[in-house]
């Protein structure tokens, strides 16, 4: 594990720390938790866009074309 040292104004750490008492955990695993949660929102983006880059239009229309013609079941309607 690697420690690090980082600088908060008053205000975020007074805020931190509250938040983790009142999530029960350590303000080293709110911060962690927190960047864990930071890196995959990150990582999604990354990912998603790449897999848009990649499409294909013809592909996503093969796509929609194999979906059945039906109705919409009761409550999934518009």
């Amino acid at each position: 594990m690697t420690a690090l040292t980082i600088r908060l104004p008053n205000s975020v750490h007074q805020k931190v720390k509250d938040l983790a008492q009142r999530d029960e955990v350590s303000i080293n695993q709110f911060i962690a938790s927190a960047v864990s949660e930071k890196m995959a929102v990150v990582l999604t983006l990354d990912y998603l866009r790449n897999e848009a880059a990649n499409a294909r239009r013809e592909d996503f229309l093969r796509f929609l074309d194999a979906a059945p013609d039906a109705q919409p079941e009761a409550g999934d309607e518009l």
